[in-house]
């Protein structure tokens, strides 16, 4: 069975794993990545923190889209 992804994930994590289809993902529920993801601090930031910091919405969305694979 394939690792799930759980608000403790962290956005390097998606990105990695799932490369476009995961910055897609991140961008539809309002996290930027941009350009060449230079922002250290943002590439280890939980998706727990980015939603409780208001940096993306609908946690559980995200979370079961990405886990939908």
């Amino acid at each position: 069975m394939p690792e799930t992804f759980t608000p403790e994930s962290k956005v390097r994590e998606i990105l990695e794993r799932e490369g476009d289809r995961g910055r897609d993902l991140l961008m539809k529920h309002g996290y930027d990545v941009g350009e060449g993801f230079v922002d250290v601090l943002s590439q280890y930031q939980t998706l727990e923190n980015a939603a409780l910091t208001e940096r993306m919405r609908d946690l559980e969305g995200l979370l079961r889209e990405l886990n939908a694979g």
